[in-house]
């Protein structure tokens, strides 16, 4: 076990683990360093109980012992339990929760590059530690300079070492007087967020649907609306209205966040072309080999044609090289009928014999 170091000695003890034995020797401790002339008092409950008893007057009770431990107070703020939600539907309508939904997804793959912006949303955020009752639910909020990839079950702003510093709220008719309110309190004063906005898909409850607020020297001032977009200069990018939609607009692109939706067709649509693509490519392929093929079949067809002419010139030749000879041989015969019949060698034999 631990030993805990006192300045005074009669305090060096190891601790056992049992509050009681530590309370009664600390009441050891307070006998022996005050005396009871200084008007210090240490009983236990039972004597000042059996004292009260036999008073017939008030007795004012005094017991240095309740005086809170360190130690006490260190294990009570260790055992807080802070609430991670508190049973409340996270939108109220479907629409809602869709905006709430699309607009945290958006942000996360724009920042997905950007290892400390927390982008997250429907989370209890504490703002004053050891008190449970002091926290908000963002619908949608970010935070710079926090690590994304911490596991986090709520955010203790005094544990993470920095606030929120961008907050939306969809406004529903049952949040409306609380995001007005009560939040913007909250989020300006309290736990101070220096951007924070407010949308109502509906378009019933604020007027105008989108509103933006930033902190000047403590205190929100609406945000000047700029081609018809409210500018965030934590985020980069202007919030705009579209339809019943929130939408993040970067003005370095020109274009719109894609939405988990329209990036997912997006993908379609790039997997549509690379497939399409791979298709031509392969029709290509297959026709070329049956160029070859062809281009083969005709070579092939060519070295036979040519073995066929070589074939028969060779034949011929042969027939004619026989020719020849036989051609010798009889003029051979000729001239030796001619010798012997009285011809000269070469002339055709005379007529009528």
């Amino acid at each position: 076990m631990p030993r805990v170091k006192h300045l005074d000695p009669l305090l060096d003890f190891e601790w056992s683990g049992d509050e009681t034995a530590w309370i009664r020797k600390f009441r050891a401790w307070v006998r022996k360093r005050f005396p009871a002339s200084w008007g210090w008092e240490c009983t236990s409950t039972s004597t000042r109980r059996r004292a009260k008893l036999k008073s017939t007057g008030r007795v004012r009770e005094t017991n240095m012992a309740t005086i809170p431990s360190p130690l006490r107070s260190l294990r009570a703020d260790a055992e807080i339990d802070y609430p991670t939600g508190d049973g409340r539907p996270v939108g109220e309508t479907p629409l809602h929760l869709k905006n709430l939904t699309t607009a945290i997804k958006t942000l996360e793959r724009h920042f997905e590059r950007e290892p400390l912006v927390y982008v997250w949303g429907n989370m209890f955020v504490y703002y004053e530690k050891g008190n449970r009752r002091k926290h908000v639910s963002p619908d949608v909020f970010v935070a710079l300079g926090v690590p994304k990839d911490k596991p986090r079950e709520h955010y203790l702003i005094w544990e993470e070492g920095h606030g929120l510093d961008f907050v939306v709220e969809l406004t529903s008719k049952s949040t409306q007087d609380e995001d007005l309110d009560d939040k913007m309190s909250i989020y300006q004063d309290e736990m101070p967020v220096p951007e924070y906005f407010l949308f109502d898909p509906k378009g019933e409850y604020l007027d105008p649907p989108l509103q933006g607020h930033r902190l000047r020297e403590g205190k929100y001032v609406p945000i000047e609306i700029v081609e018809g977009r409210l500018p965030s200069e934590v985020l980069g990018l202007h919030l705009e209205r579209d339809g019943e939609w929130l939408r993040f607009y970067n003005p370095a692109t020109g274009l719109w966040l894609p939405t988990p939706e329209e990036r997912e067709a997006a993908l379609e649509a790039d997997r549509g072309l690379a497939e399409a693509q791979r298709e031509r490519e392969r029709l290509a392929r297959e026709q070329a080999d049956a160029a070859r093929e062809q281009a083969d079949a005709a070579r092939e067809q060519a070295d036979a044609a040519r073995e066929r002419a070589e074939a028969e010139r060779e034949r011929l030749a042969s027939e004619l090289e026989g020719s020849g000879k036989e051609l010798e041989r009889l003029r051979r015969e000729l001239d030796e009928w001619r010798r012997r019949f009285g011809g000269r060698a070469g002339e055709p034999p005379p007529r009528g014999e």
